[in-house]
């Protein structure tokens, strides 16, 4: 039994909670909530709201040199593109990985 929730609904968890609140910025949930919407449409298959699953399989960096510190098989964002899923949040260089 699935619900739909909506990108403020979405935003609000996280942002209200006590754990999860520091996960993402206000647009990085933004970004991922329309990843999420759009994969769903690209594979015809629903997804279940997992916050705890979501902080665990996503991360939102400040910029591509911070994911360098922290993959050391990573110099460049067409590296990163290879291993994973980059979502890139506009307006800033903050970006999200799926975690790898």
């Amino acid at each position: 039994m699935y619900q739909e929730i909506t990108s403020s609904e979405f935003s609000d968890w996280f942002l209200t909670s006590e754990t999860y609140k520091n996960n993402f910025s206000y647009k990085g949930l933004k970004s991922l909530y329309n990843y999420l919407v759009d994969l769903e449409e690209d594979t015809g298959d629903n997804i279940e709201f997992d916050p705890v699953a979501i902080c665990c399989e996503y991360s939102e960096y400040e910029n591509i040199e911070e994911i360098k510190n922290n993959y050391n098989d990573i110099e460049t964002i067409e590296d990163l593109r290879d291993h994973t899923q980059v979502i890139e949040i506009s307006g800033s260089d903050k970006i999200i990985i799926q975690d790898f």
